[in-house]
């Protein structure tokens, strides 16, 4: 544990750096420093030994050149225990540095300016700082490198108990650390001049994305895998990930996921109180209503049975007299989700229920400019989509049939043509009054999907629309409708017996609409 004697610190962002280079100072540290840094230490009336007296060399070309010199780097990076590069630095009159305080320009908060430059981004490029930083991370065994000030005052208290002295595991964690910071900082940059140089929809030539791990999580999807949650370093909408839990059990793997899907189901619906009840990352329950108390009425009754256990995802603050019926007489939810509760209503759901998990995450939107990717892990690969949030609007749907759907079978066709977007395939979502009354989910013929949406939905489909969220191969799924009193049909269309399936529909005075798009999700 050898003894910080010298110091360099350069750091873009000064939160704590102040307090940080006093304790150091006391500590006997000598203080070395660039810029800025320099001269807000100085007017704290600090002892600092500024770049140039080290170098001999003035900062040039407005900073861009000041600690790329060998009398920095060689006082980084000489190992101290090879006599012959410590002969080496001594002969040229290089002190060794111990310890680099270092952060980096400000490259993610000047390229989110909406009026940013491509020039005025590339002058924010450091240059010397990752240098330094790699510099002091790869002769961790001798030198100490700072780059969070969250870490500042606990590596003081390590210091001022260890005589200024700070252990190997230490300086190797901090070596972690410091690569993983211009990591992420390259990252930054490569994907910024990759988006400057891209001129068509093509997807990035290499996927280096950066996760952060926000936890680790009791097991996967069974209890025989390990798992971790990790969140994107840049978020442009509210999510699951953002979410910040009021109460309940910490989520597990199968929580999250199914949560996730919840939500997104009721970010579909915008303009009106919706409640996504899901099991399992498919919806066993969704409505919209002129409240979202009715909403959440339809939402439950969609299929009782399954609600049981499952998530609960609401798209508007949730009241007193919605978080009763949520924790009535025989029923119980894992996570309720939504942008906001009355302090009524968070009472009377955390008294329900100690492990329930609640989750606020702000007003819902989605990002349609910028949504991201759909990613899916394969083995050996990974493959990569843009996220599904096309809209289907009243005006893109094409009637195909003698019938005609009336007002109130559109607005429920729309309806459920949301809601089939998020149901496994092969998908069939039965709806009536902007409810789902039967969902058929990852059947591998969609009759069979069709058989059991039925089947689910009991009676209440009689007069009622059906989505299907890919077209139908054969006229058997609609001969299935009819029996069960559907009345109205919406799909992509595409299908080779297009005009077999139009014309079961018409035999049968059901009404069908194609959209031009299917919503697999696999």
């Amino acid at each position: 544990m050898a003894k910080i004697r010298q110091a360099l610190l350069s750091v873009s962002n000064k939160e704590g750096i102040v307090e940080f280079a006093k304790g150091l100072n006391k500590l006997g540290v000598t203080l070395i420093s660039t810029g800025g840094t320099a001269r807000k230490l100085k007017e704290e009336g600090l002892p600092v030994v500024g770049i140039s007296e080290v170098t001999n060399f003035p900062e040039m070309m407005d900073g861009r050149v000041k600690t790329l010199h060998p009398a920095v780097h060689g006082g980084i990076l000489a190992v101290r225990d090879n006599d012959e590069h410590m002969k080496q630095i001594k002969a040229e009159g290089i002190k060794p540095i111990d310890l680099i305080v270092c952060n980096l320009y400000p490259f993610a908060e000047t390229i989110a300016k909406g009026d940013v430059t491509l020039e005025e981004a590339i002058e924010n490029i450091d240059i010397g700082g990752p240098t330094m930083i790699r510099s002091a991370a790869k002769n961790y065994n001798d030198v100490a490198v700072v780059v969070d000030p969250r870490d500042y005052s606990g590596i003081l208290e390590e210091l001022e108990a260890n005589d200024a002295s700070l252990a190997v595991n230490k300086k190797m964690e901090l070596s972690y650390k410091a690569f993983h910071h211009t990591a992420q900082y390259d990252h930054l940059i490569q994907d910024y001049l990759a988006k400057q140089l891209k001129s068509d929809d093509s997807l990035p030539e290499a996927m280096l994305d950066r996760y952060e791990k926000i936890s680790d999580l009791r097991y996967g999807e069974n209890p025989h895998q390990k798992a971790a949650f990790y969140k994107e370093k840049e978020i442009t909408e509210p999510s699951i990930t953002t979410a910040k839990q009021y109460h309940g059990k910490e989520l597990s793997f199968n929580n999250i996921n199914d949560t996730n899907g919840a939500l997104e189901l009721v970010k579909e619906f915008s303009d009106k109180p919706a409640v996504a009840v899901i099991k399992h990352a498919n919806p066993c329950g969704m409505g919209v209503g002129e409240t979202l108390l009715e909403a959440y009425e339809k939402g439950y009754a969609g299929d009782p049975l399954s609600a049981y256990g499952s998530i609960v995802a609401l798209n508007r603050k949730v009241t007193e007299d919605v978080a009763k019926e949520i924790t009535g007489e025989g029923k119980f939810v894992e996570v309720v989700i939504a942008p906001s509760y009355t302090e009524d209503a968070l009472k009377i759901l955390k008294a329900r229920w100690k492990n329930l998990r609640i989750l606020e995450t702000g007003d819902l939107f989605i990002n349609r400019e910028n949504p991201g990717y759909d990613m899916k892990k394969v083995t050996g690969g990974m493959l990569v989509q843009d996220r599904d949030v096309v809209e289907t609007t009243e005006d893109e749907l094409e009637v195909v049939t003698e019938v005609k759907p009336t007002e109130e079978q559109l607005k429920d066709l729309l309806f459920a043509w949301k809601v089939v977007k998020h149901v496994k395939s092969n998908a069939i979502v039965m709806a009536k009054d902007e409810m789902v009354v039967g969902v058929g989910a990852g059947q591998m013929s969609r009759v069979d999907s069709m058989i059991i949406a039925g089947r689910k939905a009991d009676g209440r489909q009689e007069g009622g629309v059906v989505a299907s969220d890919a077209f139908f191969p054969f006229p058997d799924a609609i001969e299935e409708a009819a029996k069960k009193g559907i009345k109205a049909v919406i799909q992509p269309g595409g299908s080779i017996r297009d005009e077999k399936v139009i014309e079961a529909c018409n035999q049968h005075g059901i009404a069908m609409v194609f959209t031009g798009r299917r919503h697999f999700k696999h």
